[in-house]
């Protein structure tokens, strides 16, 4: 009697399977496999375009990023930095109060931005045509090893200060349904990099 009450206890405990119950079959979890599988490439698929925006704001957030840091190396150390922006990218000038001229930041190299990019700028409320950079330029950088050349002069002034050229500076994507981020300062205010709408 024992030993009956005790099977019925282990059987509520681990019942046992009935030979009709097996599990899943090698097709069944094939189809559920296919499926997934198809599942994932869609998706894949469909963030392609998200993440250029997320690229895209990345880069618009960098540029900011930069910006700031600039602001606040020039008040700490007393230089004047300037951003030389052309439709490919952007590198970072530093000002020799000595001769007079703008020297590339050996410690800040030029920066590209993505080929399906493009950077607009616009000063004082007037768009700048911005430069497209020659082969031999590094982005962002006129090439002056010659003489004849004429020396690099950025757009965008941050200054010891703590001022900075009032501007507005668009990255967006090259298509025309694209995506685009803006960064503007009022000389005052440091940027920040904001969603933007069609149009400059």
């Amino acid at each position: 009697m024992v030993n009956e009450h005790s099977e019925v206890a282990l059987n509520a405990v681990f019942p046992t399977r009935s030979k009709s119950a097996r599990g899943f079959t090698l097709i069944e979890l094939l189809v559920v496999l296919v499926i997934i599988g198809t599942l994932v490439s869609l998706t894949v698929l469909s963030s392609g375009s998200s993440s250029h925006s997320r690229e895209l704001r990345d880069e618009a957030e960098r540029l900011a990023g930069v910006i700031t840091l600039l602001s606040d190396e020039a008040v700490m150390d007393g230089n004047e930095y300037g951003l030389l922006v052309d439709a490919e990218g952007y590198g970072v000038l530093i000002y020799d109060h000595a001769s007079g001229d703008w020297n590339e930041v050996e410690s800040r190299h030029a920066h590209k931005v993505p080929a399906w990019s493009r950077l607009l700028l616009e000063l004082d409320g007037e768009a700048l045509k911005l430069p497209e950079p020659s082969v031999e330029d590094r982005p962002g950088l006129s090439a002056d090893k010659d003489e004849g050349k004429k020396k690099p002069i950025p757009q965008l002034l941050i200054l010891s200060s703590g001022e900075l050229s009032p501007f507005r500076l668009r990255l967006e994507e090259r298509k025309s349904d694209g995506g685009a981020y803006l960064l503007s300062s009022d000389g005052y205010r440091l940027p920040r990099a904001e969603l933007a709408g069609p149009g400059l």
